[in-house]
């Protein structure tokens, strides 16, 4: 899990209060597309820390939350398609070839 600063002393204060609490946390350069000038580049900190601790560390820096999509999903049921069309005529009367 990511939070994404604007400044790097908010990202290295909150990297700084999630160590002291007792969680890793990394400072990094986020480079976003589009983005030429290095000068504009957020800073992320990744951390192991649970959700709400870099949640409430990212509101109080004024930064956003970047949660990656949990492993541990329930997968989506399989769908059970036809293997042929469906058919929308009625059925073939008495002596009619069948369609």
């Amino acid at each position: 899990m990511r939070g994404i600063f604007f400044e790097e002393d908010d990202a290295q204060a909150a990297a700084a209060q999630l160590r002291a609490d007792g969680y890793d946390a990394v400072v990094a350069r986020e480079r976003l597309a589009g983005e030429d000038d290095d000068e504009d580049h957020p800073w992320a900190v990744t951390t192991d820390a649970p959700e709400i601790a870099l949640e409430l560390l990212v509101e109080r820096y004024d930064g956003w939350l970047d949660v990656e999509p949990d492993a541990r999903e329930r997968p989506r049921p399989v769908l059970d398609l036809p293997t042929g069309p469906r058919r929308h005529h009625r059925p073939p009367g008495p002596g009619q070839p069948p369609v």
